[in-house]
């Protein structure tokens, strides 16, 4: 037997081990022979390395070199979800979906996992990436830890382009074992999820092997649609057969629970049925049995199960329209409301806060909280000096739940003011929403340029939110527009403004006027366009800003409804915002000073970049002292005309590494990649290319 038929036989022997044990808890072999074997293949594979399969089952064993976590951008939405804290809310999410509809909605139900939200990327039917949740946007690969993981399958029996989104986690007794066997308290984890985001991170994966996590899976996007199941069942059913580990407490409601039995039978998926009068039962259900489970869990998941429906009602900039969670009652602890602020937004939005006595609650100390709008006070009866009971809204937002103890001094309900604290215009009312109508508003203006400068945004990296306001008060910026003509030198004498300083701004104004066209957009403040619903509008044939004025002249708010994951509010709010004049005055001050109004500009822009890197792949490893966040400098590969990787192959033609660079380096030196330093790079593109941070700030962020 050649060693390649031998690495074949062992790999192919291993994998239907590792699949009985793990997925169906039979063991076909004693532990003794299976250690035998995996030491057999890891000691060939170790001699000839090109002859590894891609989906070895010694890829579960780790690797001792240092690993970096690159960032990687997502390919599929990775968003949060709507919450809701009550069996009333669930319900109405249900009502208003079928009233939306217009017509029949079923409805799956999931534990939701207190884990690590993960997505796997698979090509060909191989496991090729790992990816953490990040901002929604990018994340992390962490594909070698994640590798370690038993249930994850390395290959599937298809060769299909699928990105499956799992929660992984570590199940209670593991967790208590892994503790209990650690001597030094001070690194023992203070939960479950805790130790297995630091297992998720780890370093060395042969480390990460050693932590039994697992996942379940819970959604798939299909490269090619048109081999995605019909609905949300079916998905699930499919992930199952394709060897991926789905949570069996899974429950289905319908209007009646014989239909929704028999949805569940026809996907051939062991569940609880219901009808939406169970709601209520449902949840009880799961918060007693919460306790019991082998795992914890901080909620529930409601989903629309048909994907057409899904796709119709498409996302908001945080959250998909078609899902929502139900979270466990927030832990919570009783304070006395000592006054309450009121604040106004970018968009003139009106909004109480709580200041209450500093009270400890989930792990950080509670000054303020949300009070919502004047409606929810009222709702609560609330008054200064009331004791009030708080929580952490999706153990984030802290938010005033209910009155405890009403107050001894007789204040009663509190009503917010009749005009805007800022400016003294009288407040309007939208809806249960109050605000204050005068676009000049001092609050508003200083909210839409610390916005328009945000890191999200144009990413002005000295204009922070107090840079403005000193700015404003000294007359110096009081338009979003006024920041690229300003004289800066007036702020020289400003507290903790110099030279130095202004220096840092003017440079960091003249990087974002290379922001792309999809970001100006965004960054323009309009409530109904973030980042997501701007590239939406882009896609969809908006790619310029005269495009987006002219339909709004014609007042078409149809040419936006019609838009997938849009509607016809939102076609009409993006019309009334764009025939605003002041609006367009700040968008043809901005035109004027150069920023980018047209898509066509963008690709104009990396047109004046030499290709000096056509034709060639880049990986990148390390840190480094100009890019911050390194893929800083991948871009700076791409406007050359380079195609970048997040990993090494044969394929990979340059690896740029900067300081600490680990399996990457190490695997480039094996293949005989190219190895460029930084310095090295820096000379190839010229220098003064870079986008850098600078070595110093404002000091008033």
């Amino acid at each position: 037997m050649s060693i390649k038929e031998e690495i074949d036989r062992l790999t192919e022997e291993l994998k239907v081990y590792q699949d009985k044990y793990y997925k169906e808890g039979v063991s076909l072999i004693s532990d003794t022979e299976y250690d035998r074997l995996t030491d057999r293949l890891i000691e060939l594979e170790r001699e000839h390395p090109e002859l590894q399969h891609p989906d070895s089952p010694t890829r579960r064993v780790g690797s001792d070199l240092t690993n970096d976590f690159p960032e990687v951008r997502h390919t599929i939405p990775v968003l949060s979800l709507d919450k809701a804290y009550s069996d009333e809310a669930v319900l109405d999410f249900f009502s208003k979906s079928i009233q939306k509809e217009g017509g029949a909605l079923s409805f799956a139900a999931e534990e939701k996992i207190d884990g690590i939200s993960m997505v796997l990327y698979y090509e060909k039917g191989i496991l090729v990436r790992a990816v953490t949740r990040g901002n929604g946007e990018v994340g992390n690969d962490v594909t070698p830890n994640i590798l370690t993981i038993r249930s994850v399958p390395l290959s599937l029996p298809e060769s299909i382009d699928i990105a499956v989104r799992g929660e992984v986690y570590l199940e209670k007794a593991d967790f208590e074992n892994l503790n209990a066997a650690e001597s030094d308290d001070a690194k023992k984890a203070a939960n479950p999820r805790n130790l297995a985001a630091g297992t998720v991170r780890r370093q060395k994966s042969s480390e990460a092997g050693r932590v039994p996590l697992t996942i379940f899976c819970y959604e798939g996007f299909w490269g090619n649609k048109e081999e995605t199941p019909s609905d949300h069942l079916h998905i699930l059913s499919k992930l199952k057969s394709l060897g991926f580990r789905i949570n069996p407490h899974l429950a289905f409601f319908d209007s009646d629970r014989k239909e929704a039995e028999r949805k569940l039978e026809d996907a051939g998926l062991e569940g609880d049925a219901y009808s939406f009068s169970e709601i209520d039962e449902f949840i009880k259900k799961k918060t007693s049995e919460r306790k019991n489970l082998p795992y914890e869990i901080d909620g529930l998941v409601f989903k629309i199960n048909e994907l057409g429906v899904r796709e119709e009602f498409g996302y908001t900039e945080h959250h998909p329209r078609w899902a929502i969670a139900y979270k466990f009652e927030a832990p919570q602890a009783e304070a006395k409301l000592l006054g309450i602020t009121v604040q106004v937004g970018r968009t003139g939005r009106i909004t109480p806060v709580a200041e209450i006595t500093p009270t400890k609650l989930g792990g950080s100390t509670i000054r303020r909280a949300t009070l919502h709008n004047q409606e929810y006070i009222e709702e609560l009866e609330l008054a200064i000096g009331d004791s009030v009971s708080i929580s952490k809204r999706g153990d984030v937002i802290p938010a005033v739940e209910s009155v405890v103890e009403k107050n001894n001094e007789g204040n009663t309900t509190f009503v917010l003011p009749d005009e805007c604290p800022c400016c003294h215009t009288k407040i309007v009312q939208i809806g249960g929403l109050q605000y204050c109508p005068n676009y000049d508003c001092p609050d508003q203006v200083k909210g839409r340029i610390s916005y328009f400068a945000s890191a999200d945004q144009m990413d002005i990296e000295t204009l922070g939110p107090k840079t403005v306001e000193l700015l404003y008060n000294a007359g110096i910026l009081r338009r979003v527009e006024d920041i690229y003509t300003a004289d800066y030198s007036l702020a020289a004498d400003l507290p903790g403004i110099g030279e130095k300083s202004i220096r840092l701004l003017e440079k960091g104004i003249k990087e974002s006027l290379k922001r792309p066209f999809v970001i100006v957009l965004s960054s323009l403040g309009v409530a109904e366009i973030g980042k997501k619903s701007a590239e939406l509008l882009v896609r969809n044939g908006f790619d310029s800003i005269d495009k987006i004025l002219h339909a709004s002249d014609l007042k078409d708010a149809g040419a936006f409804s019609g838009i997938p994951g849009f509607g016809e509010l939102t076609g009409t709010k993006i019309v009334e915002a764009f025939s605003s004049e002041k609006l367009r005055a700040t968008i043809e001050g901005l035109r004027k000073a150069g920023l980018h109004m047209d898509s066509s500009q963008d690709e104009k822009e990396d047109a004046d970049y030499d290709q000096i890197f056509a034709g060639e792949v880049w990986c990148i490893t390390g840190s480094f002292r100009n890019f911050n966040p390194r893929t800083k400098a991948l871009k700076e590969v791409e406007k050359r005309g380079g195609r970048t990787v997040s990993s090494v192959t044969s394929k990979t033609t340059h690896l740029l590494a900067g300081e600490g660079g680990g399996s990457k380096r190490a695997e480039a030196e094996r293949l005989g990649v190219r190895i460029v330093t930084e310095d090295e790079f820096m000379a190839l593109i010229g220098g003064g290319k870079e986008e850098s941070k600078g070595d110093g700030q404002l000091l008033l962020f």
